[in-house]
């Protein structure tokens, strides 16, 4: 399959922080929220609604790709870098209607860190 977007997993002091939350899932949600990443590799931007979401207000640099596996429901918080790079920041099992601004604030930290050139991860 030929992909035409990147996704890099943001990593901080030799940890990857969507990764370690993938592998904390169980496997079938592991598989959806694979699923969801490897759409995003394959469409980009294009994926659209319900798949992924912009987000609003001072958080408006910030996607989260949105996965449903059951009755639970994941995010994973991303943002665009460059043309057809996706940098992984940060993954919730969301527990409420509303997104807990500190996850959100986690995201955006991340995002910053990366920006300014703070220990650059792996595709």
């Amino acid at each position: 399959m030929i992909y035409l977007y990147v996704i890099e997993y943001y990593k901080e002091n030799g940890y990857y922080p969507v990764k370690e939350f993938i592998s904390g899932l169980r496997p079938k949600e592991q598989a959806k929220t694979l699923r969801e990443i490897d759409l995003l590799q394959q469409f980009g931007l294009y994926l659209g609604y319900p798949h992924i979401k912009k987000l609003e207000g001072i958080y408006s640099k910030l996607w989260e790709i949105r996965i449903k596996q059951s009755t639970n429901n994941f995010r994973i918080f991303y943002f665009s870098y460059d043309q057809g790079k996706f940098i992984l920041l940060h993954g919730i099992r969301k527990t409420s209607k509303k997104t807990h601004k500190s996850d959100l604030n986690i995201s955006l930290k991340r995002m910053e860190n990366y920006l300014k050139g703070c220990d650059h991860s792996e595709s």
